[in-house]
């Protein structure tokens, strides 16, 4: 895998160990799910004399407020990320490849979609999609507008590696009784066929991101800190993940009974059934609920450190933001 960072100051190049992938970049392929034998990485970082980069082996529903009140304030500094101007990155085992460009507050993402480490096997008994290389296009501002108001995204971000984060799911369960149930991606419940990532593949072939890929942190885990840029957020701040998990979602299930009868599964092969009286249990979206005594994230995900707002990948719903604060211009049109 080969990642590159231009600019006009001087290159510094670190060989590290890694995973890998290969694939064409439209063709509907096979993408290799297993690690090679031996392959190594070759970051090529755009630095000055005063910079320093340290590196590690890589491992085999609306809200007003003000953002100084929106979210907590830590003594936390934010670690300096290798992503923040362009780069490319590439992996011959994997197939993936990624521009981003940097030009007039403006962040330019070009993808084929393809992670840059193992997969799970699709298709599979749950998922019977094929990944297979997309031509993903993401434009996102570099300095965010904040809104105060809390907006749905259906795709909040994009990982570095230029996979998309796409937290919430297209099934439901619509009852006779009128109710209608978003199914949760991440449950136990229903089995969407997900992989070691959290992730599976939609119907077009790509694969995307539900919640936290411990694959996709440790590619980006360069320093010993705590926090690792893990992606862009669509209205432009940074995506992050606390190995340590010291940033708690402010999202409970909700105590209060469900109702609905005979409610029908947008899913294959499932039988109708009664929610009435039933107790939120994380199966749906709406099980969940958001306060600020829960945690010291917004019902955004997100929060302050160091004076910049950035958003949380949690390993504890809602996952994924679910919603931005900044402004920026949806995937596809707003979730009624």
């Amino acid at each position: 895998m080969a990642l590159r960072m231009t600019s006009a100051l001087t290159a510094l190049t670190l060989v590290l160990a890694a995973c890998g992938s290969a694939n064409d970049d439209s063709a509907a392929v096979a993408v290799p799910t297993q690690p090679p034998a031996s392959t190594t990485t070759t970051i090529t970082v755009a630095t000055d004399s005063a910079a320093e980069v340290t590196t590690t082996d890589v491992a085999t529903t609306a809200v007003t407020t003000t953002e100084a009140d929106a979210v907590s304030t830590t003594a936390e500094t934010l670690p300096d990320s290798r992503f923040l101007g362009d780069y490319t990155l590439t992996d011959d085992h994997y197939g993936t490849s990624v521009t981003v460009t940097v030009s007039d507050n403006t962040r330019h993402i070009a993808a084929n979609a393809l992670p840059n480490h193992e997969t799970g096997t699709f298709p599979n008994a749950n998922n019977p999609n094929t990944i297979t290389a997309q031509n993903a296009d993401w434009s996102f501002p570099v300095s965010p507008t904040w809104t105060g108001t809390a907006t749905w995204a259906m795709v909040p971000g994009v990982s570095i590696n230029g996979v998309k984060f796409e937290p919430e799911t297209a099934e439901s369960a619509t009852c006779a009784t009128s109710e209608t149930y978003r199914i949760e991606a991440l449950q136990d419940t229903y089995n969407l066929g997900f992989d070691i990532n959290n992730a599976h593949v939609q119907p077009n072939g790509e694969y995307h991101y539900h919640g936290v890929s411990q694959l996709m942190v440790e590619a980006y885990n360069g320093t010993d800190a705590d926090l690792v840029h893990v992606g862009f957020a669509a209205d432009g701040h940074l995506m992050y993940y606390s190995k340590s998990g010291a940033h708690r979602s402010g999202y409970a299930l909700s105590t209060t009974p469900r109702t609905g009868s005979n409610c029908q599964p947008t899913l294959r092969n499932a039988s109708a059934f009664d929610l009435d009286g039933t107790m939120p249990d994380g199966t749906y979206v709406s099980d969940w609920e958001w306060s600020a005594s829960n945690g010291d994230l917004d019902e955004c995900n997100g929060t302050t450190i160091d004076g910049t707002y950035v958003y949380f990948i949690t390993d504890a719903y809602p996952f994924v933001s679910r919603c931005l604060f900044g402004s920026f211009t949806p995937a596809v049109q707003p979730r009624p």
